[in-house]
């Protein structure tokens, strides 16, 4: 327990009852019985009467870096004290020296970047980028992806309870995702020869109309279950998508800067995309978005546009913190080991309890999927499981379509004595569920 006065704070009570008169329903919250949380430190997060937790969700995947970093606090602070905002019509620093930044670390060719402030707005200029590029008009993308929840972006999404969008955008194809524990075909990898991926193909020549811009994907898919593609799908992907001259988008937002054991998620597949997106991660808690492309690509958006508050200087001086801390302290790489170490704690979990039907993902960006005896979602099972586990001060996501995946995402700053600690109480909670 850390030292909080808690008169100063309005309470849960309060908060649920101000949240029902004056937000819009839509903005839900984790456990049935929810705290308020008032502080964060690194890996961990503190409620309104000092309870510690272990943060295993990281914002969804945001605060790579650790809640409140010291570093980068100070770059924000330090920002703010000076010039705050001014908007891209002038000429500052820090938003070109962060695109400069990208340009050396993101996958290929990849060079120029347009900032924003947002995820959803990063998808949704990545779309029109495609469009102006190609002078085409449609699109494709993956069942259970997730991309935004604006017009556009939500109907490029393809889970259904984020597509609340009673008029979704036409001209968008669905092709269906690399969910080897429940392949859409009845098929185990590597027999299947990627027929996942080969469906593409027959998507193209036969739900479009030959007009498609791009092709939008996450490396994994983060909100529709910790879907982990197997080895060779994007190559695949992009052999197809060359073929018909469609551009490929890879959406990062929750699999980038060092999530995955690598500082972007399509590394893992050896693949360069023609557009790539990014947003969360790079902030560690600053609004941010931002998608970046290769030059050919890029230097057609020429007609004016400007996102009023996309890469100004706080934001940037956060970002440009955020990359200095990832790379100096080598986060992709000890992502990739913790991962490891983790995967290894709840493979052996799964040995003893059946309710952990699947286990994937890369890094510290994995999902433990809740099962039934007949496989099915066992999705009240594991609302009960996170709600003991929050009582006993950790806290762990969830995702997938029925909601029946333990998504564990935490800050890149997490040690193998917190891994250790979780998987002891996470022990303790599936032994009352048998």
């Amino acid at each position: 327990m850390t030292t909080i006065n808690q008169e100063q704070y309005l309470g849960p009570d309060e908060i649920l009852r101000k949240k029902k008169e004056y937000m819009i329903p839509c903005v839900y919250h984790f456990y049935a019985q929810p705290m308020q949380l008032v502080k964060g430190e690194m890996q961990y997060l503190y409620d309104h009467t000092g309870k510690q937790y272990l943060d295993c969700f990281a914002g969804v995947s945001v605060v790579n870096c650790g809640h409140c970093h010291p570093e980068i606090t100070k770059a924000v602070c330090d920002q703010v004290m000076t010039l705050q905002h001014t908007c891209t019509i002038y000429l500052t620093e820090n938003i070109v020296n962060l695109a400069q930044r990208l340009s050396k670390i993101t996958p290929g060719r990849l060079q120029k970047t347009f900032f924003c402030s947002s995820g959803t707005e990063a998808n949704e200029g990545a779309a029109l980028l495609a469009s102006i590029y190609t002078g085409k008009q449609e699109f494709i993308s993956l069942r259970q992806g997730l991309h935004g929840r604006t017009k556009l972006t939500m109907s490029l999404t393809g889970l259904s309870m984020w597509r609340t969008d009673t008029s979704p955008v036409g001209g968008i194809s669905f092709a269906p995702n690399a969910y080897c524990y429940r392949c859409p075909y009845g098929k185990r990898h590597p027999e299947c020869d990627l027929a996942c991926a080969n469906e593409l193909e027959t998507i193209i020549k036969t739900t479009t109309a030959g007009q498609v811009a791009a092709f939008i994907a996450e490396p994994i898919q983060g909100n529709g279950g910790i879907i982990t593609p197997p080895p060779g799908y994007f190559k695949r992907i992009k052999e197809i998508l060359d073929k018909y001259n469609i551009l490929l988008i890879i959406d990062e937002i929750q699999t980038g800067f060092g999530r995955t054991g690598k500082m972007f998620g399509i590394e893992h597949y050896g693949v360069e995309p023609d557009i790539m997106t990014m947003a969360k991660a790079l902030g560690n808690g600053t609004p941010v978005g931002a998608f970046t492309a290769r030059p050919e690509i890029a230097d057609t958006y020429t007609r004016p546009g400007a996102s009023t508050l996309g890469g100004n200087p706080v934001t940037s001086a956060a970002a440009l913190a955020t990359l200095e801390v990832l790379t100096k302290n080598n986060l992709a790489a000890q992502a990739a080991l913790l991962g490891e170490y983790l995967k290894q704690g709840l493979t052996e979990l799964q040995k003893k309890h059946p309710l952990i039907g699947d286990i994937r993902g890369h890094g510290l960006m994995l999902g433990a999927e809740i099962v039934k005896p007949d496989k099915s979602p066992a999705t009240e099972q594991l609302d009960r499981m996170l709600e003991e586990m929050k009582n006993r001060g950790f806290l762990i996501g969830k995702n997938g379509p029925d909601r029946n995946v333990m998504a564990f995402q935490p800050p890149l700053v997490i040690t193998r004595d917190d891994l250790d600690n979780l998987l002891n109480n996470l022990a303790d909670v599936l032994a009352t569920m048998d």
